[in-house]
């Protein structure tokens, strides 16, 4: 009997089995690539953290420096007490999926804290956080946080995530022992304007923050400004990007509200031994 591939049902079947065939195959690739995207992402991430205390790396060796730099992961709650520590070698997401590395704050920030941000525009942007997460216990919030020990010193690098002019961007902040002093930054962005807010990410901007410190005493929790370009920056505070206002204070929201959550952890930590 022929088919009449003309006709609707053999069009229908055709394409029922086109769709079967070809999810297999996106599904097959999926898995397979996964792996290898997984691990990707942890060098690019290795090498954003080893970036904050000026260490500079490739995909080919990131992993092997972190081992060598990093000797302690550490994730808190919103309180700054500690949930899960690692001093170990890390190993695969798949083994060890509580380590505070794979923590994915960008996650975090676009499903919990950019909403409890834009909660209440009254309240500070940590007010407003703190308040729903106290009253979501549930939701699970983690942040991580990296012990990295170089030349003798001691430094931790925080991530951090916030919103510039067109969407998310997103950095790594690393303090001395004493907490305070900035010893190093570097920061993205996913879609800002190119020459202005997309500049964040370049050296002449992150290059500022180097020595600079955290003001603990003011009663705002403002422990940092990124001000307007040319106003004439203070110890703590830089220069904003011109025509890039709004990204630049996305950045400077960003860095008030996550040392926020880590100063807690922070005081409660012993003073390491380069102060």
């Amino acid at each position: 009997m022929a088919i009449n591939k003309n006709s609707t049902a053999f069009t229908f079947g055709f394409a029922i089995i086109m769709v079967i065939v070809v999810g297999a195959v996106l599904a097959f690739l999926s898995v397979s690539l996964k792996p290898a995207q997984e691990k990707n992402a942890a060098d690019k991430k290795m090498m954003n953290i080893l970036g904050a205390v000026l260490i500079e790396t490739t995909r080919d060796n990131a992993q092997a420096e972190f081992s060598k730099y990093v000797t302690e992961r550490v994730s808190i709650d919103f309180e700054g007490k500690v949930i899960e520590t690692r001093t170990e070698a890390l190993k695969a997401k798949s083994e060890d999926p509580n380590d505070p590395f794979y923590i994915d704050s960008q996650k975090l920030y676009k499903n919990f804290i950019k909403k409890a941000v834009n909660s209440n525009k009254e309240q500070s942007a940590y007010e407003s956080a703190m308040k729903e997460l106290s009253s979501n216990p549930k939701s699970n919030v983690q942040y991580s946080a990296f012990k990295v020990e170089k030349d003798g010193a001691t430094y931790w690098v925080v991530p951090m995530v916030g919103t510039g002019l067109w969407g998310p961007i997103w950095g790594y902040v690393s303090l001395e022992g004493d907490y305070k002093t900035v010893y190093g930054a570097t920061f993205d962005h996913k879609g800002e304007t190119p020459g202005l807010g997309a500049e964040i990410k370049e050296s002449f901007f992150t290059d500022q923050f180097g020595g600079k410190e955290l003001d603990l005493n003011d009663p705002k929790s403002t422990y940092f400004t990124v001000q307007k370009a040319g106003a004439g920056a203070s110890s703590s505070s830089v220069d904003g990007i011109t025509g890039g206002t709004i990204t630049s204070k996305g950045v400077e929201e960003m860095m008030n509200r996550t040392f926020d959550i880590y100063l807690d952890y922070f005081t409660n930590s012993p003073k390491t031994s380069n102060l």
